[in-house]
């Protein structure tokens, strides 16, 4: 984008003296629509990089969730797994010490029976099962007595010291047995069934915790459609982003595979990518409109080869045209608006650097966690240009991304690092995070890597000394720590980015020191106090400033 203005500079009155009116000629003959290209190229590329990121949050964010949600089925079916060995181990004890009778046994089972877990639960002589069941309760057992199955199954529950499970799944009634022997030296076993349904079709309640989920449930440890228990659907296997849980279960395990019926983040991460999408391809058609008419006002100016001053003040607007246009970019980086909250004044401000046209990566945020909480941020990405930006961007819209989910931000600032990495990027970030909680009027900061916040009261302006992490993009494995710090009524807290207090050759502190000196002399509003703190301290800072700041009303 600044290509625009390159090219035409204080050195033109001189080449036009050495080449007379053919250097006009020639310009006019050249391919003018190269800097309105450049900027619809860049701008889709940043709006591409933007809706990839977004996108890839999204995606990260719902396998993750998704797989969460499959555990939780698992943690279901674990807490089952006493449900129905208990009984069942009970009942083989009481009826080895009672020498098998039938009536205390009978008994016993009885109101573990209509599906409160056992359709079925029958007494067996372990070495005789030839013979059938000594006694049954509830409907006929499916397992089959005079079989080298049955005799199979109840001498590996016999030997074994876990619940013992059978499958009954090629035809109707559909069952799974269970068999558990406490003890070896027993000679009877109970044996119990439970029910499945006739066409395995068990939809999800609407009042269910697990109604935002589609689930299969299969005997053994893979999803083989002969061994599939239950489904909360028609047709398998399920479509979509799955995931898949192998439970442990007694002798053998249960296989859950779990697919979502919808976001389960919510509607906005879904259409976050396409409201990037949409906002930058309008805001890159209005950047590149906005450069065709500068170029074709620069062509006019060129034209005039013998207003060479004419051609100089042309020169000199159109400059401070695409300088506009750069910064026009950067704000619509930045927030559009600021929440409000009762109680409390908010207010940033963003002033780019006196060098250069680039786009820069320093930014502020504000996001309302609640009506009572907010969170404040100011960062400043290493470097200029394409690069800073959409990593701002990135970093920006993950911290919004964690920030809903919950996350405090000592858990999200190590996970930032995989979005910029010192070592493969050559770039690092930092950033500073303040959780404001508002009626108790305390404040909770992180920093990684980033200079400290400034709180003002009654007594002054206080440089607040907290401890400074790594900064983005160093450590994955990097750990900050917060510290909570109480505000008084009507206080006032600033956040900045080293271009409102750094100057070459000059140390940090004194910057920060004449920062303190300037807001602890300062009575004006939130809103003036800003203004003149840009004006009267970054007005000549070569870098990029970013600076937010809250206020408590009284």
């Amino acid at each position: 984008m600044s290509g625009v203005a390159e090219g035409v500079a204080p050195v033109e009155a001189e080449r036009l003296e050495e080449t007379g009116a053919s250097r006009p000629t020639r310009d006019r003959h050249r391919w003018p629509f190269g800097a309105p290209l450049a900027v619809l190229v860049v701008g889709l590329t940043v709006t591409g990089i933007l809706c990839w990121i977004s996108s890839g949050l999204y995606t990260r964010n719902e396998t993750r969730l998704l797989k969460l949600r499959a555990q939780d089925v698992g943690a279901v079916l674990t807490a089952a797994l006493p449900s129905v060995q208990t009984p069942l181990a009970s009942a083989t004890a009481l009826a080895n010490a009672t020498g098998g009778n039938v009536a205390k046994f009978e008994q016993f089972v009885a109101p573990y029976l209509h599906g409160n877990p056992f359709v079925s639960v029958s007494l067996w002589q372990v070495n005789a099962t030839d013979r059938g069941p000594l006694a049954v309760v509830g409907a006929p057992p499916v397992l089959p007595p005079s079989t080298a199955r049955a005799r199979d199954f109840f001498a590996r529950a016999a030997a074994s010291s876990n619940l013992n499970i059978v499958g009954f799944l090629r035809r109707p009634p559909l069952r799974l047995g269970y068999a558990f022997t406490p003890t070896s030296s027993g000679s009877f076993a109970a044996y119990g069934e439970s029910s499945l349904p006739s066409n395995r079709y068990a939809p999800v309640q609407n009042n269910s915790a697990f109604n935002d989920i589609n689930y299969a449930f299969y005997l053994g440890r893979s999803a083989k459609p002969a061994e599939l228990l239950i489904a909360s659907v028609h047709r398998l296997p399920l479509t979509g982003r799955h995931a898949t849980v192998t439970i442990p279960f007694g002798d053998t395990a249960f296989t859950v595979t779990v697919a979502a019926r919808g976001p389960l983040a919510g509607t906005l991460p879904k259409r976050l990518p396409w409201a990037i999408a949409i906002a930058g391809i309008l805001l890159t058609i209005a950047a590149t409109l906005l450069t065709v008419v500068l170029v074709k006002r620069r062509q006019d100016a060129v034209g005039l080869a013998g207003e060479l001053e004419q051609v100089a003040d042309e020169n000199r607007r159109l400059y401070a045209q695409e300088r506009g246009i750069a910064q026009t970019l950067q704000h619509a980086l930045l927030p559009d608006t600021l929440p409000q909250l009762p109680g409390l004044q908010i207010s940033a401000r963003y002033e780019p650097g006196v060098e250069g046209v680039e786009i820069g990566g320093d930014w502020y945020d504000v996001l309302a966690l609640n009506d009572r909480r907010l969170l404040l941020v100011v960062g400043d990405v290493s470097g200029k240009g394409l690069q800073a930006a959409a990593t701002m961007a990135a970093l920006r819209f993950a911290i919004h991304a964690y920030a809903v989910e919950g996350q405090a931000p000592q858990t999200f600032l190590p996970k930032l690092s995989g979005l910029v990495n010192v070592s493969v990027d050559r770039q690092i970030a930092t950033v500073l995070c303040a959780v404001i909680d508002i009626p108790s009027h305390e404040v909770s900061v992180t920093s990684a890597g980033h200079l400290p916040p400034i709180l003002i009261s009654d007594r002054g302006g206080e440089i607040l000394e907290i401890p400074v992490g790594l900064p983005v993009g160093v450590d994955r494995n990097a750990s900050y720590t917060s510290t909570t710090v109480s505000a008084a009524a009507g206080a006032t807290l600033i956040v900045f980015t080293d271009g409102l207090v750094e100057r070459r050759g000059e140390n940090i502190d004194v910057g920060l020191e004449r920062l303190r000196a300037q807001v602890s002399s300062n009575h004006a509003s939130l809103d003036q106090l800003l203004t003149q703190l840009l004006s009267e301290l970054g007005e000549h800072a070569p870098d990029d400033t970013a600076v937010a700041g809250i206020r408590w009303l009284n």
